[in-house]
């Protein structure tokens, strides 16, 4: 097997980007597992987070910790402070017009069952289409079935090519007047296909068609700007770009967010209640009911300060380099087959080993203290369209470095020697 050992290969030149700096700032990747440091090439399933984050999150927590929003006390305004604080620096982040169009959820997963809920089921009716693509993320399509067996509507699914793209003349002729929301990934988990979401959302809004774009794996890796791609609805969740888990965001037009119905009842979405009748918070707060999370909120607005600190050309560099090293260092190994070659791609490495099932892959490689990802990646209609039932994948980030590729690679060869 003709792959080099790290000691040949060049070190990594990041132009502007400190890496051992930036790897200093993540406490984890100084963990040693079953005796050898650990290499983590899983962030598409979440990211590591900075100690900028956790400190945050700690910080909230000793010097804050009150309930938000209604308190008129001075915890209370210091957290209700640091907790609008970061809506804001979503809104930054993501190029919103406005606060009132950042609604903080659980996570994309409820992002997409808040739309598919209020706008889905005062819109959908029988006979009508939802259109997504091959590539989704069974969150991205669990929650416009459910909307479908409801309301007797068609879930349309758009193909993707064998090098997992989506072919934009198909999508184009799956519009119609009974299309009535276009969802659809940013960028692809499973094989990381980056979608033309400008010229998608164009051709949907041609005819008068509004678009949900799930931007969990594209917010860490491309630039996104809401305004700037004219979507009607945006979604991500903050553990999968150095946030922490269990908050997310929805962006959504303030003109769409305001005819929509609240997603759940209680407290904070609401102005007055009677037993009567019950008057609705303006926007943002009507879709977030009950406390929220409030550590994890301010922890996101961490994370995307720390993350726009950063030189962004220079990490799109970066992970550029890391990706086409580790697509030709894993070719190269013996048996493997890349699953997903699309030309436009960020981060994600998926693979198969001839007669070697992934968890085998996955299990050596922990043995080696490399962690990857093995499964169908919660996207099984594309292990369907290669005729497979899993993958091995390797994820990229930042933190990641050539050596980090390396280890995979001598893993991998340990995997062929063991069941080859």
């Amino acid at each position: 097997m003709s792959i080099r050992t790290a000691q040949e290969q060049p070190k990594l030149t990041a132009g502007d980007l400190d890496l051992s700096a930036i790897r200093k700032e993540f406490p984890i990747l100084s963990s040693m597992i079953k005796g050898q440091s650990l290499v983590y090439l899983d962030n598409a399933a979440t990211t590591q987070k900075p100690t900028v984050v956790l400190d945050a999150v700690q910080e909230y927590y000793t010097q804050q910790n009150s309930n938000i929003h209604r308190g008129v006390h001075t915890l209370s305004e210091r957290a209700t402070a640091s907790y609008e604080a970061s809506r804001e620096t979503v809104r930054r982040f993501l190029n919103a017009r406005s606060t009132e169009e950042i609604v903080f959820v659980r996570g994309t997963t409820e992002a997409i069952n808040l739309v598919a809920s209020t706008y889905g089921r005062s819109t959908v009716r029988e006979g009508d289409e939802i259109l997504i693509t091959e590539l989704e993320h069974h969150s991205n399509i669990v929650p416009w079935q459910m909307l479908c067996g409801e309301t007797r509507a068609t879930l349309k699914v758009v193909p993707i090519t064998d090098e997992g793209a989506v072919n934009l003349e198909q999508f184009e002729g799956l519009l119609s007047s009974r299309t009535k929301i276009v969802a659809i990934s940013h960028v692809s988990n499973a094989l990381g296909t980056v979608n033309p979401i400008k010229a998608m959302v164009a051709m949907a809004h041609e005819r008068g068609i509004p678009v949900l774009v799930d931007g969990a794996q594209a917010v860490a890796h491309v630039e996104v700007d809401v305004l700037d791609l004219d979507c009607d609805f945006y979604t991500f969740s903050g553990h999968k770009m150095y946030g922490p888990t269990g908050v997310g965001v929805l962006y959504g037009k303030a003109s769409l967010l305001a005819g929509m119905s609240p997603y759940q009842g209680g407290g904070d979405m609401i102005k007055s209640v009677t037993f009567e009748k019950t008057t609705y918070n303006d926007l943002p707060f009507k879709f977030e009911a009950g406390t929220p999370n409030i550590a994890g909120a301010i922890g996101l607005g961490a994370a995307l300060k720390y993350f726009e600190a950063l030189d962004h050309k220079a990490l799109m560099r970066h992970e550029a380099d890391l990706l086409t090293y580790a697509t030709e260092q894993v070719s190269a190994v013996p048996g493997v087959r890349v699953i997903g070659t699309a030309s436009e791609k960020v981060a994600v490495l998926s693979f198969v080993i001839d007669g070697i099932h992934p968890h085998d892959i996955g299990t050596i490689l922990d043995e080696h203290a490399v962690a990857i990802r093995t499964g169908h990646h919660c996207a099984q209609p594309v292990m369907v369209r290669y005729g497979i039932p899993a993958t091995a994948r390797a994820s990229l980030a930042i933190y990641n470095t050539r050596e980090d590729i390396d280890r995979l690679v001598a893993g991998l060869g340990r995997v062929v020697e063991v069941f080859g």
